[in-house]
């Protein structure tokens, strides 16, 4: 078995990876290609690695966690913030076969993540900018992934989510323990949320965000 498919079952075992969905995006990704070299021999461990730049692409584990709350179905249209080293971007072209928007705020982040991803998957849309203010040309988008962590949800990411659509970010603050929050927006506008796991990411910068330091994922 290859290694890849080797992780995948790992997260399968530890119940990370539920849906045939989610792990077709994981099996058809392969994680290697977004590390680094001087990580790559731990490319399929459960572990954040570092991706330069002071960022990390996120554990396995965490990715497939939020990509499971997410719900994610064929011809959706999904909005990431934080491109990192591309990794999510490609695993959400993957199990939505549907549009992708991936916005990243650090020019050679993004200029690596981009090289990667327009090789794997074309049609994923990337931007260069303050993810906290989302892409409105593109809107409205049925999810929105924040892979960084924030004070709140951004207030134009909110606006920019369809009806009964989702939003998942890390909320809390930076340096210490976030949890994962969902947010389904109702018909009124409003949206309602819910806690699912504790997590760690780096702060999320922006207008909407934190101030100083630096984002990905």
């Amino acid at each position: 078995m290859d290694s890849n498919g080797a992780m995948v079952d790992m997260l399968k075992r530890r119940g990370f990876v539920r849906t045939p969905r989610v792990e077709g995006a994981f099996r058809a990704v392969d994680r290697a290609v977004f590390v680094p070299m001087p990580h790559a021999t731990d490319a399929y461990e459960d572990t954040p690695l570092s991706i330069g730049e002071g960022q990390t692409i996120s554990a396995p584990s965490m990715v497939a966690i939020m990509l499971e709350a997410a719900d994610l179905t064929p011809g959706q249209r999904v909005l990431e913030v934080g491109t990192g080293s591309g990794y999510n971007a490609c695993l959400l072209a993957a199990a939505t076969v549907g549009t992708v928007v991936t916005i990243e705020r650090i020019p050679a982040l993004y200029k690596r993540a981009e090289d990667v991803v327009h090789r794997l998957f074309p049609s994923v849309h990337m931007v260069l900018g303050d993810g906290t203010l989302g892409e409105p040309a593109l809107a409205p988008y049925d999810r929105i992934l924040v892979t960084a962590a924030a004070p709140a949800f951004p207030s134009p990411l909110i606006d920019q989510l369809a009806p009964q659509g989702k939003i998942l970010a890390p909320v809390g603050s930076p340096g210490e323990a976030q949890v994962l929050m969902v947010g389904t927006k109702l018909p009124d506008g409003t949206l309602q949320t819910v806690r699912d796991v504790w997590c760690r990411f780096v702060p999320l910068i922006g207008r909407h965000g934190f101030p100083g330091g630096e984002e990905g994922a």
